[in-house]
Order: structure tokens, then sequence, then C-alpha cells
């Protein structure tokens, strides 16, 4: 096994307690994605026993423009606080903050000036990140199907932004269902981003379940992977076409080069 693999804990087993999820991910050898650590008990996640791949590293924020800017320093501050105590490696962030159906809470146009702003802020996401010793990452997003209207939403402007930052305390979370829906080309997206991958998320496209039920080759993804040397996480943020154990054990077999 070449790679350390994980799954988000909400999208899998909706029917039973978030802590309950975790304890079993972490039982069947996998690592565990978080989103808003607002929405669950703190005390029973850490009681888990789970290894914590990334979760979201904001709760409110943008990048962007001076408020929006001030709000994500504050919420972030905040989340990396709650990482530290449960450990986690990596604490997400998006161009804009994300509403119900992952809209934009504000649809924004990346103008050149909101690309200065964003830098500046991406530098003091940096700056924090080194006080509390943390490492964020900065995620690419599809607009066609989930994110309309999102800014830096694609792969190539989130690497443009975190290899212009070139921190190790700024990494790429590269997700890889949301770059074959609006870019493609994967395994050369790979190469491109590989200096500053910091996750690699994986599901299917369409539907958003695991590897196997859609048009992606991701078992010829991670041979290209390993070619790379890539060694790093690759996290399953899908949901399960049926079984999740069976889904899980998709996304394992995979995985395995």
């Amino acid at each position: 096994m070449s790679f350390t693999l994980a799954a988000c804990a909400e999208m899998l087993w909706q029917d039973k307690p978030i802590d309950w999820r975790c304890a079993k991910l972490n039982e069947m050898g996998f690592q565990v994605g978080l989103w808003n650590w607002i929405d669950h008990d703190l005390a029973k996640l850490k009681a888990s026993g789970a290894t914590f791949s990334i979760m979201n590293g904001y709760l409110e924020g943008r990048l962007a423009d001076d408020e929006g800017a001030t709000a994500l320093l504050a919420s972030a501050r905040e989340t990396a606080e709650v990482g530290k105590r449960l450990g986690v490696a990596r604490l997400n962030l998006h161009g804009t903050g994300l509403g119900d159906g992952g809209r934009p809470r504000v649809a924004e146009v990346s103008t050149p000036l909101k690309w200065v702003k964003a830098l500046d802020t991406l530098r003091r996401i940096c700056d924090l990140a080194e006080e509390l010793d943390v490492v964020f990452t900065l995620e690419n997003l599809n607009l066609p199907v989930d994110h309309a209207g999102v800014p830096f939403a694609r792969a190539e402007e989130t690497l443009a932004l975190v290899s212009a930052i070139d921190s190790p305390r700024l990494r790429l979370n590269l997700d890889l269902y949301h770059a074959q829906i609006g870019e493609g080309n994967l395994i050369e997206l790979c190469e491109a981003c590989l200096p500053w991958i910091g996750e690699i998320q994986v599901a299917d496209v369409p539907g958003r379940c695991e590897p196997g039920t859609g048009e992606i080759s991701y078992a010829g993804v991670a041979k290209a992977l390993d070619r790379m040397g890539y060694t790093g996480p690759v996290g399953m943020e899908a949901f399960a076409s049926g079984d999740a154990e069976d889904a899980l054990e998709a996304f394992r077999a995979a995985f395995i080069v």
C-alpha cells in the first residue's frame, strides 16, 4: 500500500451517529475526513479513537474582500484550535464560504483585484498556521454541477494561488471528482500539482459514489500517482452506491498498487 487512505464520515452510514462512523472507519483501517466541527460533539469524536485526516478549516468568511478575510481569519483561528484538540492533520479552505447544497454564500467573479486580495488573505492564513503549528489546504471545486458561483474554484486557480504562496503551511486539497467535472486530464493535473499537494480526494463521476461506479479509471490514477512518487493521503469524499463497507473496499482496492 503506497497511500494513506481516509474517508469522509458525513457521507457514509448516514443513519448512524458520527462517532460510530468514525470508530467504524478506524476499525477498517481508514483515517477520517470531517466537514464542520460545530455540527458534532467533540468529546465523542475524540473518544472514537479515529485519526482525522482533514476537516473544514473555517466556518465563515472568504478570500477576496476585507470583510470576508477578517471573518475567515477569525473563524480559521477558532477552527485550528479545535483541530489541534482532535489531532486533525489538515484544515481545509475554499474560495468562499459554502451554504446549503454547497452553494456559495457570496457568489463572486475572480477579478484581478480579487486575486491580489486572495493572495494577501492566504499569506495571513500561513502566518496563522505558523503561529499555531497547523497546515491548511485549499480545495478545488466544480462549477457546472455542485458549486456554481464559487470563486477560485478550478484546480488551475487553486494551483496558481497555492504555488504563488509556496508555503508548507498551505497545500492543495486536490479533489479529482471536482476536477473531472470541471477540467479533466487528471493524471497531468496531478503531475502539475504534485509539489504542492497535501491531500487528494476522490469520488467517481457521475454520481459522486465510490471508485468503480463511473467513468474515472482510479486504478490508472493510482498507478500514475505511484510512478510520480506520491505517498500522501487519499480521501474518499463520496457516497456509497450500496453497502458502505463494500464501497470502502472498492476504494481500497483501487488504490493498492
